[in-house]
């Protein structure tokens, strides 16, 4: 999965494909019902691989956290958000990522973290860490080749 490639938009439910950039801003397709719609450059749009999550040592990019969520699940969707308690999502965190950073991100942070997390499993987005893996040879015996 190319996280540069999906977008969130503040204000605007779920996530968002990139399909092209335009004068005016971008053009996206919704993850949700697939309808497309311009987007102004003046609009809060933020692409997945620049959003991390802190940790008391770092911040660690959210495909990184989806990667260690995905291993933890093995492959399952994550908890339902409107029927978690904060307490149960903040366990739920601490479960794959431990020395998150407690005090500075929310549980609002955390019903959007594992929302996009399920929604990206939906739409069969989401990188499998053997998918990693079995990309790296491939990439490596092209350039061998050379």
């Amino acid at each position: 999965m190319k996280l540069d490639d999906i977008l969130a938009i503040g204000g605007k439910p779920g996530l968002f494909k990139l399909v092209k950039a335009t004068r005016q801003g971008v053009l996206v397709e919704s993850l949700l019902d697939q309808k497309r719609m311009p987007v102004s450059q003046r609009a809060d749009v933020s692409a997945l691989s620049d959003i991390a999550i802190y940790t008391y040592e770092e911040e660690l990019p959210l495909g990184e956290v989806y990667d260690r969520l995905f291993e933890k699940l093995e492959g399952a969707k994550a908890l339902d958000v409107k029927k978690a308690s904060g307490d149960d999502l903040r366990e739920f965190m601490s479960s794959f990522l431990p020395d998150y950073d407690e005090e500075r991100v929310y549980t609002s942070h955390l019903k959007k973290l594992f929302s996009w997390y399920n929604l990206l499993h939906e739409c069969d987005l989401l990188n499998r860490p053997d998918d990693k893996a079995a990309e790296a040879p491939a990439e490596e015996s092209s350039e061998e080749s050379e």
